[in-house]
């Protein structure tokens, strides 16, 4: 595989990417998919699809799992709803994962990713617990496939993160890195805490967000690659730095506007190759 593949965020039937046909005409190699639902993620299924990848030439790279009762509305609400964190949820969530896990072993894909959610800092607290236990419980089951699990950054800091992975002990957790998440969430600066999470990142969304007013208690705001505060040709030289080759996945969260999505995708593709033939 060359290095710095370009890829995008897509979706068969449900989720925040671009269909398989609108990667198709931006002509990139490589695609996230976000994981189609329950009824649809069949074996028979998995054949057709995977038959409509090779006519197209695009591999899939990583599957990420979502839930329903998650929201984005606000920090305080993602906290409450999104991933394996909540306990309400956790069984029948982790459950899920696993059935999504299977559904990429169909695929051929050897690595799931999710949000698990907001990570409390305080480790003795149950939540961090039981996000250490659940997160355990998945790794085991993604091994028992031959699957890497990736946790996608954002909605802590670099070095609460590093301590969670410390904590959950499993050779197959890693990381999917999302810089602009840093922004939006108010974690870190994402250049810093790429440097310090870098022996764990497999895979990275490419993504740009201005800072809010108020970080952390405010959202920033997600805006077209290289119009933020990312700063995408620093992005690319710490990848290099920490020796990352992988793809480089473009993720644009405006799936309610497909046209513009495409089209601004489109212009971060161009930029990414640009900036690939740059920095090399």
């Amino acid at each position: 595989m060359d290095k710095w593949p370009l890829g995008v965020f897509a979706s068969i039937d449900a989720g925040l990417g671009v269909r398989l046909e609108v990667a198709h005409e931006l002509g990139v190699p490589t695609i996230q998919l976000h994981a189609p639902q329950r009824a649809t993620r069949t074996a028979d299924n998995a054949k057709r699809f995977l038959a409509r990848l090779e006519e197209l030439g695009i591999r899939i790279t990583v599957v990420f799992g979502g839930f329903e009762g998650e929201s984005y509305a606000d920090i305080p609400t993602v906290a409450r709803t999104v991933g394996l964190v909540p306990p309400a949820t956790r069984d029948v969530r982790l459950a899920e994962m696993k059935e999504i896990a299977d559904f990429a072993r169909l695929l051929g894909v050897d690595a799931v990713g999710l949000h698990i959610g907001f990570i409390p800092h305080e480790t003795e607290d149950s939540l961090y617990r039981g996000a250490v236990a659940v997160t355990r419980e998945l790794c085991d089951h993604c091994r028992n496939n031959g699957q890497n699990l990736h946790l996608e950054t954002g909605q802590e800091a670099a070095d609460n993160l590093l301590e969670f992975i410390a904590e959950v002990n499993r050779e197959n957790l890693f990381v999917n890195f999302d810089p602009a998440n840093m922004i939006l969430y108010g974690c870190g600066e994402p250049i810093d805490a790429l440097r310090m999470v870098g022996s764990y990142v497999r895979s990275v969304h490419c993504k740009d967000a201005k800072w809010a007013s108020h970080p952390g208690r405010d959202w920033g705001a997600e805006v077209p690659l290289g119009e933020g505060d990312v700063g995408f040709e620093a992005f690319l030289r710490t990848l290099k730095e920490i020796g990352y080759t992988g793809p480089l996945t473009i993720e644009r969260e405006i799936p309610q506007e497909p046209s513009r999505q495409k089209e601004e995708i489109g212009r971060g593709i161009r930029l990414l190759n640009e900036l690939k033939a740059k920095v090399g």
